[in-house]
């Protein structure tokens, strides 16, 4: 009998990669290409769609060819999750109208701040189960409509990055209810386009955006034409697939209530699972989830986790990076070790890693990085040790407001590069009073993640829960320090009131900075 394989790709927002693997989870071909970004004016960050399916269609070939025909014969199910949100229109004959806006392009302040305006901040939030920003579609689609008029005209469907990959694979045009549940468009009460902010907008949604589809949804087969522009065979199932974020979730290992998960990498995502969706006061995204016994997922994201230590290696870090290399070790475990030389608490060094601004839980653009409690006595291994606490800090402020809204988790799962880092991990553990679990190598990969959705999907993977048991097994258990924790707990209120009295000065400082 034939062996099964799945293929699972990720349209990251500086990177594409994809994986064909095995049920066993064994990569059996991998390819990636990097994805361009286009600044036309301050403000405004764009990426050209056309580029999206010519660096797909070199990785899928790519991956292909690797592989050979039989094991391309044998995939059974391909998802693909994106970044989210980007605002791609699309025309009737399926061409792109202009470049997307992506998430990271903040021009509609303006936009946003009417709709809010207009429909009240907390109500908005209550429909759509999130804080607004102009990461999300409302803002940048109402600037496309005052701004690009004819554009707008010509707009058949506003569609994903994921969801326009989809489109050239199968000829539909369609979005999962993950990215749509993450467009701030849909009224994740009803989980239906919401009539209330189109109405605002003075649109319809119902015929911008496709109806949205379950993320294990078959939406459709690769054709004839994409097979050939792909090295893929026509009529392999295509999933509706999810964001990036959702399938780091998978990526993970998070199946069931009472864990949390971390994908530790430049940033952070967190995910705890619910049988609740959060109260509209509580400032976590709450979306729906496809795992059987957790309807709902609160997810946190941190924009300068790791960031922030790259940050400092980037900028204070030469003496340290030539130790490293005269000891002859990696410098993020030179790192480890002279964080350890500090005692926790960082002898009252205190660093807040808002250095991108922060999303979860502050959602602020004008928050910034800021290391309080200098003297002449802090050496660099102090201020090592104090962005390891103040990401932890960081987490532990998103697992509070997670735990706030409803959500439980007694363990932390860890992927990414962050999970590297022992010392940071049990920074993190002592400080969320809670386990550790670093994970098998594999896991973490967004494509991976994806993987474990396509297999769902098409029933090659009959039991989610058991398969990730056995493909992303706990490689180690990390248990927290009572002296350290006894210690965070005494520091954590002023991490939390600091930030709190200074916030305003920020914005204004910001604002001041901004203008000169």
């Amino acid at each position: 009998m034939a062996e099964n394989y799945l293929l699972g790709m990720d349209m990251g927002t500086t990177n594409i990669k994809a994986n064909i693997m095995d049920t066993k989870g064994n990569v059996i071909a991998t390819a990636s290409r990097p994805s361009h970004l286009i600044f036309p004016a301050a403000n405004q960050i764009e990426q050209d769609a056309n580029e999206w399916w010519d660096n797909a269609k070199a990785v899928f070939k790519e991956i292909t060819t690797t592989a050979g025909k039989e094991i391309v014969e044998n995939i059974r199910g391909i998802s693909i999750s994106s970044h989210v949100i980007s605002l791609l229109p699309i025309d009737k004959k399926g061409n792109p109208v202009r470049n997307a806006m992506i998430w990271m392009d903040t021009r509609s302040d303006e936009e946003l701040n009417y709709i809010t305006d207009t429909l009240g901040f907390d109500h908005f939030v209550s429909i759509v189960g999130g804080q607004p920003s102009t990461a999300f579609l409302p803002g940048k689609l109402l600037w496309f409509k005052k701004h690009e008029p004819e554009a707008f005209a010509k707009t058949e469907k506003l569609l994903q990055a994921n969801g326009f990959i989809n489109y050239k694979l199968t000829g539909e045009m369609t979005i999962d209810l993950d990215c749509a549940s993450r467009c701030q468009c849909l009224d994740i009460n009803s989980l239906t386009w919401s009539d209330e902010i189109a109405k605002v907008l003075d649109v319809n949604f119902n015929a911008l955006l496709p109806q949205p589809s379950k993320i294990t949804d078959i939406i459709g087969t690769v054709t004839e034409e994409a097979a050939a522009e792909t090295g893929l065979v026509s009529g392999i199932p295509v999933v509706a697939g999810c964001s990036d974020a959702m399938a780091s979730m998978y990526a993970t290992g998070l199946s069931q209530l009472g864990e949390a998960g971390e994908s530790s990498g430049t940033t952070s995502l967190v995910f705890v699972g619910s049988p609740v969706q959060s109260r509209s006061d509580v400032p976590v995204v709450t979306k729906p989830c496809a795992i059987d016994g957790m309807p709902y997922i609160f997810d946190g994201p941190i924009n300068a986790s790791g960031a922030s230590i790259k940050w400092y290696l980037d900028t204070f870090g030469q003496a340290d990076k030539e130790e490293a290399e005269e000891l002859g070790i990696n410098v993020y475990e030179y790192l480890n070790r002279k964080a350890l030389e500090v005692a926790p608490g960082s002898d009252g060094l205190l660093f807040f890693p808002y250095m991108l601004g922060e999303r979860a839980p502050l959602w602020n653009s004008y928050s910034r990085g800021m290391f309080i409690g200098m003297s002449l006595n802090t050496e660099r291994k102090h201020f090592v040790r104090s962005v390891f606490e103040g990401t932890a800090f960081a987490l532990r402020h998103v697992m509070e407001t997670i735990k706030e809204a409803g959500g439980q988790a007694e363990c932390l799962r860890i992927t990414g590069g962050g999970s590297k880092s022992r010392t940071w991990s049990q920074i993190k553990a002592s400080m969320l009073h809670m386990p550790i679990y670093i994970l098998d190598e594999r896991s973490g990969d967004v494509p991976f993640g994806d993987v474990l959705i396509a297999g769902t999907a098409v029933g090659v993977f009959s039991d989610l829960t058991q398969t990730i048991k056995e493909l992303i097994p706990v490689k180690e258990v990390i248990e927290p320090v009572p002296e350290w924790e006894a210690v965070y707990d005494k520091l954590y209120p002023y991490y939390l009131d600091m930030y709190q009295h200074l916030d305003a000065d920020l914005r204004s400082f910001r604002t001041t900075v901004d203008n000169i």
